[in-house]
Order: structure tokens, then sequence, then C-alpha cells
């Protein structure tokens, strides 16, 4: 892994973490997948919540420049797919993780480590 898509990684995270997304998952499923390097798997509590948290990853790639090339589902909101390239985000309302279980088809992937900075100064600028 590049310093590069850990950083990215950790950007995604932490945005969706400052929007109070819970159950953040990353996965390196380079090797296993031909269509992406990395999932990041997380979850709102309810559909509008899986909203923001699309929003708040679409204002800090747009901020950072890293790219956005589809989203999927934005509009229902219970699971919205981001394509970022080499990271692709799955944003789910709890009901909808838990049918779906994405980590289930991913069990030889390796789980990356985030640092996500979870001091309160962090959510407040969020």
């Amino acid at each position: 892994m590049t310093k590069q898509d850990k950083k990215n990684l950790n950007i995604i995270s932490q945005a969706l973490f400052d929007r109070k997304g819970f159950n953040i998952l990353a996965l390196d499923v380079r090797g296993i997948s031909t269509m992406t390097d990395y999932y990041v798997i997380a979850e709102g509590s309810v559909d509008r919540h899986v909203k923001a948290l699309c929003t708040a990853v679409k204002e800090k790639l747009k901020e950072t420049g890293l790219s956005l090339f589809h989203i999927e589902g934005e509009q229902d909101g219970d699971w919205i797919v981001m394509d970022c390239g080499e990271i692709v985000v799955h944003l789910f309302v709890p009901e909808l993780r838990e049918k779906y279980a994405l980590e289930e088809l991913w069990t030889k992937a390796k789980i990356v480590d985030v640092a996500i900075d979870v001091s309160e100064e962090s959510t407040l600028k969020a």
C-alpha cells in the first residue's frame, strides 16, 4: 500500500467519522478484486444520515483534489456507492448493511487500520 493510498483512505474515513458515520471499515482487496483496490464501508443511522455522509465525502474529495467518478443510490440513500477509482465507498443504513454483508464477500481481504482523529477538536472542525 502506498502512502498516498493510506492518506486517501484516512481522508475518507475521517470525513465519515466527522459526520457521525459508524462501523467504518476499510478493506484492501488488491489481488482478489479487479474492480478496485480498496473498499470503505460505513453506516448512517437512517437514509438522511447516509446522504449526509455521502455529501461529506464528496466535499472532502473536492477539497483534497481526489477523483469521484460515479455515485449510485444517492436518491434513495439507503445504500450509496461512490466510485473514487482505487477506492469504492459503500454507505448503508444498518438493515441493508446487515442484509448484504459485503464484508463476507471479501473474507480474504486485509483490514486496513485507518487513522481517525476522535478528539473533540476534530469533530468541531467538521
